[in-house]
């Protein structure tokens, strides 16, 4: 009988620790399915310099990837000013104390990053004893997370970032899953995790010649540049590789990169997103200029739609709705139940309902924002570019619950891991919540 109960207790322990791990990890950019969400219940309210710090970890460099968590380990890149070196840190997760520090990649001539973006935008994705980072066409790499070493890497692509890379890796069972929207090339690939070995590669489907604003050829970069982030899903029971570039939506067979329909909007560009997913429905951000929210509904069979066009009633794509206030340029959408809420680059913040897109509510926050905002029960985190982290309410009515300042101001987005928020600002790593 003791034996049994001993047994018991100890499958419980084992459950709980289990558990425990997997509200920790937040393996990629907006967290474990790019939802942006997390389920725990103690996520903190309020907090400053001097109360509500379990620790605070400086950072050399200049850098605005978001941390990834795997259970007891925060990852973050980094980069010198000039992009000469770039790098790969994790700190302890406990104590804040830096794990490995290693420069990944010398480049003896760095391409061109404007002054508000940096060498080291994009997030790593990360899983039991693997990461994976990427810096754009410079390098991509997967390290071991005991050792820091290096399993494999790649410095084969070819893109100009024109102003920077910013897209992040993603991950399924066997894939790794990259955008390289430059003004040069634009196309993603699907890597084999284990090897680095390219899986597939495909171009993007719009032809840019033609696409400059009025219609006129394009000189600019600008227009066919994109910084935006995968994200894997499935709609009307048919996975699909949600993946934005510049001018249009495209929905992907992930297992062999064949386009299955796309979305052209040709009055906006550099889109810089992750696609909120719910109701069948994908929620997109068009990007820069005149951009707007899209509700699509893509079905089970694609093709090509002008998003800017009447769309004929049997067409397998529908825009079920659109939204041309409250769209944020670089922050994503977020989907908590049955609404949809934005933070725009301004400090507007937007709530929807996401099956209608009526407007429930639009007020003022205040600040820049560059991170996308992340949610927990009943709350959501909005990190601006100042430094003040606001705490709204996920209700129908607007509801402000706290504003905490911190750090130096925040481009990366926050992690939710267990209990605490991870939040990187432009010049230190901060956990808040308890130890």
């Amino acid at each position: 009988m003791l034996s049994r109960i001993g047994t018991r207790l100890t499958l419980m322990v084992l459950l709980a620790a289990s558990t425990l791990a997997g509200t920790r990890n937040w393996p990629e950019f907006c967290g474990p399915d790019g939802s942006g969400r997390s389920e725990s219940k103690r996520l903190p309210l309020t907090w400053n310099e001097t109360n509500g710090v379990v620790w605070k970890t400086p950072l050399h460099g200049r850098a605005w990837s978001s941390p990834v968590v795997w259970k007891d380990q925060v990852w973050v890149t980094t980069a010198t000013e000039d992009g000469r070196k770039l790098s790969a840190i994790a700190v302890d997760r406990n104590s804040g104390r830096i794990l490995h520090d290693r420069v990944l990649f010398r480049v003896e001539k760095p391409q061109f990053a404007h002054k508000f973006n940096t060498y080291a935008s994009p997030t790593p994705a990360i899983e039991s004893g693997r990461v994976y980072v990427t810096f754009g066409s410079p390098g991509t790499a997967c390290l071991d997370t005991r050792t820091g070493k290096t399993l494999w890497e790649r410095t084969d692509f070819v893109c100009n970032h024109f102003r920077g890379a910013g897209s992040s890796p993603i991950l399924d069972a066997d894939r790794l899953y990259l955008n390289f929207d430059g003004s040069d090339h634009q196309y993603l690939v699907a890597l084999d995790k284990k090897t680095g070995r390219t899986l597939w590669e495909t171009r993007r489907g719009i032809d840019y010649k033609d696409l400059g604003p009025d219609g006129k050829p394009d000189s600019d970069g600008d227009w066919r540049k994109a910084y935006g982030t995968c994200r894997l899903t499935r709609l009307d029971g048919v996975p699909q590789l949600l993946s934005q570039g510049a001018k249009a939506m495209y929905g992907y067979d992930p297992s062999t990169g064949r386009e299955l329909w796309r979305i052209e909007e040709r009055t906006s560009h550099s889109a810089g997103t992750r696609p909120a997913v719910g109701f069948g429905m994908a929620f997109i951000p068009t990007g820069w200029s005149q951009g707007q929210i899209l509700a699509i509904h893509p079905g089970k069979a694609g093709g090509v739609i002008d998003a800017n066009a009447e769309i004929p009633a049997d067409s397998p794509v529908q825009i079920v709705w659109r939204s041309k206030r409250g769209v944020p340029k670089k922050p994503s959408l977020l989907l908590v139940d049955d609404l949809l809420f934005a933070i725009d680059d301004n400090g507007v913040a937007t709530c929807w309902e996401a099956q209608t897109g009526k407007m429930v509510w639009n007020e003022r926050v205040g600040g820049n924002y560059s991170a996308s905002p992340v949610a927990g029960p009943g709350r959501i985190y909005v990190c601006s570019e100042e430094g003040k982290v606001t705490v709204l309410a996920t209700s129908r009515t607007f509801q402000k619950l706290a504003e905490n300042q911190l750090g130096d101001g925040f481009m990366a987005s926050p992690a939710l891991s267990g209990n605490s928020l991870i939040l990187r600002s432009k010049s230190a790593l901060y956990r808040i919540g308890k130890n």
